[in-house]
């Protein structure tokens, strides 16, 4: 007598669901993300003032500078302050070819008018140094100016 073998079928998956599923999350993610936190270094703790809003219009141009300190993993301050500016740390007056650079290549493209300096300075710095920062920005002509800040939370 002849026993009949049935071959077992392989079953097969079905991925779309989860490939949809992917998607969507990075579609969610993609417009969650908050893009401003790029702008964020860790080395600045931004003070924290009621009157911290976000700004009511668009900014057409800005350029943003971080100025704060080296700080310990404990956040004990180790030297500074410094400006953080394209992954190195320099002096007030260290900054100055590069803002004539930056003022120059907005000359060009002529949106040194439309353009906001944005100041992310850390809570710590003496105001006499973002002050210097600001005269220097001055000197090469640009107009806008605005403070970072944290908003407090009211409890």
């Amino acid at each position: 007598m002849r026993i009949k073998t049935n071959k077992m079928e392989m079953e097969e998956v079905n991925m779309t669901p989860m490939i949809d599923i992917v998607f969507q999350l990075i579609a969610f993610f993609m417009v969650v993300i908050n893009f401003a936190q790029t702008q964020a270094d860790e080395r600045v703790t931004l003070p924290k003032v009621d009157l911290a809003l976000p700004p009511e219009v668009t900014r057409k141009s800005e350029r943003v500078f971080n100025i704060g300190f080296d700080k310990s993993k404990t956040g004990k301050i180790q030297s500074g302050p410094w400006v953080f500016h394209d992954g190195k740390k320099l002096t007030v007056a260290e900054m100055a070819p590069y803002l004539n650079r930056e003022a120059r290549s907005l000359k060009r493209d002529e949106k040194l008018t439309n353009t906001t300096v944005v100041i992310r300075s850390d809570e710590r710095v003496p105001h006499g140094v973002v002050q210097d920062f600001i005269s220097l920005a001055q000197e090469y002509e640009f107009e806008k100016f605005a403070l970072s800040g944290a908003q407090k939370i009211q409890q």
